[in-house]
């Protein structure tokens, strides 16, 4: 397997990901804004060397995973059940999110630094989310659980976590103006993508039982 399939498919996972708008995201811009690029680009680097070690362990578990089919079918409908739920919840129940100012302190790039890695491991989606992500690929023969290749996905969705994150600190206050559209609908945003996934995983159930 070439290793710029595993390369690309880590750096958009990563890019798809971390691109909403969301706490580490909008924390790496308000940074930007508030203190310069310097400190934008030290809390970049600590919540990235955390996302490291998060898809490095999601891979480990999906490999074991992977081995286990019934498990991996049992995941699907346990997945299918709670994207489902969080769908009718963004959808129909939850409340429309309101933007809040933060106030950022000048701090120096140590403590940023150890902000973005604290940030970053609050976050416990990117394990999940990877284990998916490298499961649904290895299904499809576009990733396999080899050294070379599990290095080359990971080392890809850091620099896919990078762009992600530069993005916002290079063009933020362009978008500034657009984050409060964003807020308004990010309810019917979240639960369209879960509505989605709901009925691509139930798809891949249906598909496994009768196909």
């Amino acid at each position: 397997m070439a290793l710029l399939t595993p390369l690309l498919s880590g750096f958009i996972a990563a890019f798809i990901g971390i691109i909403p708008p969301g706490l580490i995201n909008m924390t790496a811009a308000k940074v930007n804004m508030k203190e310069g690029k310097k400190n934008a680009l030290w809390f970049v680097a600590g919540a990235v060397l955390v996302i490291f070690f998060q898809v490095s362990l999601a891979v480990l578990f999906a490999q074991v995973i992977d081995n286990r089919p019934d498990v991996v079918t049992l995941l699907r409908e346990v997945g299918f059940a709670i994207f489902s739920i969080l769908t009718i919840y963004f959808l129909f129940i939850a409340k429309e999110p309101k933007a809040k100012k933060s106030k950022i302190k000048k701090s120096s790039k140590k403590s940023r630094f150890f902000l973005g890695m604290l940030l970053s491991g609050l976050n416990f989606f990117p394990i999940p989310y990877y284990v998916v992500v490298s499961v649904t690929l290895a299904s499809y023969h576009l990733f396999a659980f080899e050294n070379n290749i599990i290095f080359t996905f990971v080392f890809g969705s850091v620099l896919g976590s990078f762009a992600a994150l530069y993005s916002y600190i290079g063009f933020f206050g362009r978008i500034e103006k657009k984050t409060d559209y964003l807020m308004r609908n990010m309810n019917t945003i979240i639960g369209s993508i879960t509505g989605l996934i709901a009925i691509a995983t139930l798809f891949n159930i249906l598909n496994y039982y009768f196909g």
